[in-house]
């Protein structure tokens, strides 16, 4: 396998996973691609507000929810920082684009159910992550039943993917797309701290209930099929369960990616540990005591991720000087992700 790719000095990182055989808010950044009555196409704007985002690109019609829409979900459900594109006679891809180069950004979200644009965003998202800023996007459909649902999961099928179903209301009772139920879903992503913990119960704001109140079976089918399920009770909107949309690998059932903790875990650990190594070894000889130190340093962060409960365990560090190119110092480590708690079973052995 070939080690790297560029020539550019830097620290580079790669993972994989496999399912185990043998038993104030967060500083996350959003990014928005949308529709918008006004602003500069194509170009990306840091907002921290949303009169600022009404400023820059205009408040939606009622009838044609867009761009305002998005951010006032976003900033309702408690997100600090949103960069918004809008997007330029449809160029979907050119916004997503545009998000790519910003590096802050952890979630995207679009104003579009449309497959051709969610597979440009995925595809986005890939290339992002491959060049170190790693993201997810949270996508949504309109007026789509469970088959619908499941069958775009499956045409998405990427652990950086998450769909939500089923369309929303909003805090007056109107209906609204799933697109918008997404824009409340990454709110609720972005101010978790904790990667580990699970997206069960957490209220979306700005929503006031579901288009469809779906059964155990259709959770089963959802979950299963790779949608993250929303509910509504005492009034009160949130998701019945975090997924991601990759549930095969290779045309084979596969749930190793299927927790969305899994993804944001790895987006978690992996680039503290690149920026910590970044950090320390820009300007050093690649000797045994550096490397050593390299160790070191590995394992203190490991250590303190294990501490926070990000990870359960982990394992040996190696560290090694490439045999194809003495300037490249090679770091492999194994760690496990912290599962969240979805379910408690009790069984009650009663006597009379």
């Amino acid at each position: 396998m070939k080690t790297i790719v560029h020539e550019r000095p830097g620290v580079y990182s790669s993972y994989d996973a496999s399912s185990t055989i043998l038993g104030g808010r967060a500083n996350r950044v959003v990014g928005v691609a949308a529709k918008a009555v006004t602003g500069t196409k194509g170009v990306p704007v840091t907002l921290t507000g949303y009169d600022a985002g009404v400023n820059a690109f205009g408040e939606d019609e009622a009838e044609c929810p867009g761009m305002s829409t998005l951010l006032r979900l976003l900033f309702l459900g408690g997100v600090a920082t949103v960069v918004a594109v809008a997007v330029d006679e449809e160029d979907y891809a050119g916004a997503f684009k545009a998000l790519e180069a910003e590096e802050n950004v952890q979630i995207v979200i679009c104003d579009s159910g449309d497959l051709t644009v969610q597979q440009a965003l995925r595809t986005s998202l890939e290339s992002a992550s491959a060049a170190r800023r790693e993201r997810v996007g949270v996508v949504g459909m309109s007026g789509a039943d469970t088959t619908a649902l499941t069958a775009r999961a499956k045409e998405l099928n990427s652990e950086r993917m998450v769909l939500v179903g089923p369309d929303v209301l909003d805090s007056s009772g109107k209906e609204l797309s799933g697109v918008f139920a997404a824009a409340a879903v990454a709110a609720a992503i972005a101010i978790t701290r904790d990667p580990a913990i699970p997206l069960n119960g957490e209220e979306l704001t700005g929503l006031g209930g579901v288009s469809e109140l779906y059964d155990d079976n259709a959770v089963d089918l959802l979950v299963q099929g790779g949608v993250t399920p929303l509910e509504a009770v005492g009034g009160v909107v949130s998701p019945i369960r975090g997924i991601t949309t990759r549930t095969t690998t290779g045309g084979v059932q596969d749930a190793t990616w299927r927790e969305l903790t899994t993804i944001l875990i790895a987006d978690d650990v992996i680039p503290t540990i690149r920026q910590s190594l970044r950090t320390r070894f820009t300007r050093t000889k690649n000797t045994t005591q550096t490397r050593g130190a390299i160790r070191s340093q590995v394992i203190v962060e490991l250590e303190n991720k294990l501490k926070a409960e990000i990870i359960d365990s982990y394992g040996d560090v190696a560290v090694s000087a490439s045999e194809e190119d003495p300037t490249v110092c090679l770091v492999e480590f194994s760690f496990a992700v912290a599962h969240g708690l979805n379910q408690i079973y009790l069984t009650a052995h009663i006597t009379v």
